[in-house]
């Protein structure tokens, strides 16, 4: 009945070799979502805030998972991530920076 068991598709996209990475996965997708906030909240002058420390804990995540990252699946998510943490995070900076 093995074939009964349903797999978590997300995770199946990311554990390429076939062996689970659920820090990995994690980073990956901590990176993605921060990296997503800061891209939005960039383009409002009054969210600069939210925008460069979500930004900045994108870059530290993703440049952490890019260290520990398992499968090429991984990196792909966590470059995405990358550079939209970097891209609100570097907006948010010039529209009036981390402490507002």
């Amino acid at each position: 009945m093995a074939q009964a068991v349903r797999r978590n598709p997300l995770s199946a996209l990311l554990n390429s070799d076939g062996k689970a990475h659920p820090v990995e996965n994690t980073f990956a997708a901590a990176t993605l979502v921060l990296g997503l906030v800061a891209f939005v909240t960039a383009m409002w002058h009054g969210l600069n805030v939210i925008s460069a420390w979500t930004g900045l804990a994108g870059i530290i995540t993703g440049a952490w998972g890019q260290f520990i990252s398992a499968t090429t699946s991984e990196r792909f998510v966590l470059i995405i991530g990358l550079g939209a943490a970097a891209v609100g995070f570097y907006l948010g900076m010039a529209h009036g920076g981390l402490f507002g």
